[in-house]
């Protein structure tokens, strides 16, 4: 019964929104009670005035806790009640940055929701948006996720505007668009699709313009739930669309012809379209000299590789492949062993999951005791192991160096996929060893072959092959990358 009733309310307030403002002014103002299920909610606010030199009524809506009550009294209501000049437009009177003539009762609201303040006037069937939205916010800070040693420590906040003047301080061209857009039906948060128009792919820019407009969610808070609906592959582990908290990584994508998508309430950006290689690079990479950024990415990927392979490599080798290992390492595993109940698959598994259960715990509790809890579990949990003859230490040790390798993965998404490997890695060394591991290495290439991101291949420019990009495994000189990458297809593939 109340779930009918529900449907009836909100059945009436879309009809009513979609009313066009009448000229009474009395009826505009049933209207908005209604809407706004006044007097009941106190924050919106009803203004009635005479505007100077006429006898015309008219009344201001507002939302005095997202509005600046300054501007509207300074800038608003003033020059409004002061006027002398009947013949005056409203635009003429008034001291704000924006106004905005709107028809229909649903623009209105729509309007005050986001801290603007309307102006209705008896005898007019249209009313004037006025910008004097405040929400507040945090300062700018230093990025928490992706540090750098070298480069700009401002990161993203939760309100865009700020987030649309760190890009636009990073790159200071007029073909830079903030094309705007709201997404979801209750929260209405304002939404920019950020990109140079003389670098991006139409085609790409047209992908993803008809991808949020299919959206039709009820909320939609943050980007973080955006790039869900964003994502081509959704079931997928790996990501296809990074996620930032930093502006000069963003402006660095946006000048090779690559698509942002900026958010309220989102200290982030998500930027398309992106390949494997996005995820594994960092901007320290840029900033460092040629030698120590390339030094940098080769022991990210070896750390990858002890990451993914270091726990399944012991696991085939002690069950399957004790020839390959010298005879006294042989022996020494052995003795370690030899009071152990399980076989190594299930002491992997077990301390596998303890170093994660570790991880996120260290992850969720209050920030000063978090570091605490990770030192002292892993230190206390892995020798109360070893002591009670559950895990032999060399599995300490195997696993303590691939938990810690992961993290040279800075990307949240690439991190979790990962580890998620590591575990398919495992379970195949156990079963079929080497052999099983193989199988699973080959079928993961194949499926990444498959994988795009809005047209491009995930793992380009490395296969397919473009010769304009050498920014793969290691970077060049700064002075010899001449060319955009080839795979996003830009406009203009020359950068000097």
């Amino acid at each position: 019964m109340f779930h009918r009733q529900d449907k009836k309310n909100n059945s009436k307030d879309k009809d009513l929104k979609n009313n066009k403002i009448p000229s009474s002014l009395n009826d505009t103002t049933a209207y908005i009670k209604e809407l706004y299920h006044l007097p009941i909610n106190k924050d919106v606010m009803i203004r009635d005035l005479f505007l100077g030199g006429s006898t015309k009524k008219a009344f201001l809506l507002f939302i005095n806790t997202i509005s600046d009550t300054k501007i509207i009294e300074d800038s608003l209501l003033q020059p409004l009640l002061q006027n002398k000049d009947p013949l005056k437009n409203i635009e003429d009177i008034v001291c704000v940055s924006s106004i905005e003539e709107i028809c229909t009762i649903g623009e209105a609201v729509q309007e005050t929701n986001k801290g603007n303040t309307i102006l209705f006037i008896e005898g007019s069937t249209s009313a004037y948006s006025f910008s004097t939205a405040k929400f507040l916010g945090r300062n700018i800070d230093k990025a928490e996720d992706e540090v750098t040693l070298k480069g700009p420590k401002e990161a993203f906040t939760e309100t865009v505007m700020t987030n649309v003047n760190l890009v636009r301080k990073k790159i200071k061209d007029e073909n830079l668009i903030f094309e705007a857009a709201t997404v979801s039906e209750r929260a209405n948060n304002t939404l920019f699709i950020t990109y140079i128009k003389d670098l991006t792919n139409e085609e790409t820019l047209q992908k993803v313009r008809d991808k949020l407009n299919q959206l039709n969610p009820a909320t939609l808070q943050n980007l973080s739930i955006l790039e869900e609906y964003m994502d081509e592959n959704p079931h997928s582990i790996f990501p296809t669309i990074l996620y930032t908290e930093r502006p000069d990584r963003a402006a660095g994508y946006l000048n090779d012809g690559h698509i942002v998508i900026l958010m309220e309430n989102s200290p982030a950006s998500l930027i398309l379209p992106v390949t494997f290689w996005s995820f594994i690079h960092s901007p320290d990479d840029q900033y460092l000299r040629l030698v120590f950024g390339n030094f940098v990415r080769f022991l990210r990927a070896i750390a990858i590789f002890v990451t993914i392979f270091t726990s399944a490599a012991y696991v085939a080798v002690t069950n399957y492949h004790s020839s390959m290992i010298p005879p006294d390492l042989l022996m020494a595993i052995a003795a370690t062993r030899e009071k152990v109940p399980f076989p190594a698959l299930v002491e992997i598994l077990v301390m596998e999951l303890a170093f994660e259960l570790i991880r996120e715990a260290g992850l969720r509790v209050p920030s000063p005791i978090g570091p605490t809890i990770g030192i002292v579990g892993a230190l206390i949990l892995g020798q109360s192991a070893v002591q009670a003859n559950i895990v032999s230490p060399i599995v300490v040790i195997v696993v303590a160096l691939s938990g810690l390798s992961s993290f040279v993965v800075g990307d949240i998404s690439m991190n979790f996929a990962i580890r998620s490997t590591r575990i398919f890695f495992i379970v195949a060394a156990g079963m079929f060893g080497i052999y099983g591991m193989a199988v699973v290495f080959a079928a993961g290439m194949f499926y990444l072959v498959t994988l795009k991101s809005y047209g491009v291949p995930y793992l380009a420019p490395f296969t397919p092959k473009y010769s304009s990009s050498k920014n793969v495994m290691f970077r060049r000189l700064i002075q010899k990358e001449a060319y955009r990458p080839e795979h996003i297809k830009p406009k203009d593939l020359i950068k000097k």
